[in-house]
């Protein structure tokens, strides 16, 4: 008679280690954070070497011309970012006169004009021009998003005093960018 116990308890056993088997093993896990970083670029300003803006004869009041594209580069990658341009001009001298001739800065006028292309998204805005004796908005980019650039071809307007000795005049003007 004991093998019906043992047999018994061989199929306890044997439907056991089914049931064991059947069942799903514990899942384990392991997160890992990933980072990276993007660095941001920089914010440049470009502009034609030089210009002629042509000639006049003496006794002209003025003189203007538009003095080629002027773009602002902007690869800083940022989230409702700004910029400003703004243009500056020196005197403009004679360089064969003796003593050197001089049509102060404050007769050299500036007009941005509307921009000629823009990439990335923000809004690009022309300054109000003027005088450029002193450090004036020509350019601005708000609310930017990401990278981006401007371009426009402003124009130079150089008042000429009466009595300005004839010959030829050059000044600097000075693009900044930030």
């Amino acid at each position: 008679m004991r093998r019906p116990f043992f047999l018994a308890a061989a199929a306890s056993l044997a439907l056991g280690l089914m049931t064991a088997t059947a069942l799903p093993a514990l899942a384990d896990t392991a997160d890992t954070v990933v980072t990276f970083t993007i660095t941001g670029g920089s914010l440049t300003i470009s502009a034609p070497a030089s210009v002629n803006l042509g000639s006049v004869v003496s006794g002209a009041t003025s003189i203007s011309g538009q003095i080629g594209p002027v773009t602002v580069t902007d690869q800083r990658g940022t989230l409702n970012g700004t910029w400003t341009a703004t243009a500056i001009s020196t005197d403009f001298t004679t360089g064969g006169a003796t003593p050197h001739e001089t049509i102060p800065n404050i007769n050299v006028t500036y007009s941005p004009g509307p921009a000629t292309a823009t990439t990335g998204t923000g809004t690009f805005t022309p300054g109000p021009g003027g005088i450029i004796n002193v450090p004036r908005v020509a350019f601005t980019g708000t609310e930017l998003q990401g990278n981006n650039s401007a371009t426009w071809n402003p124009t130079l307007t150089i008042n000429i005093p009466s009595g300005t000795v004839a010959g030829t005049y050059t000044g600097t003007v000075t693009h900044s960018v930030g």
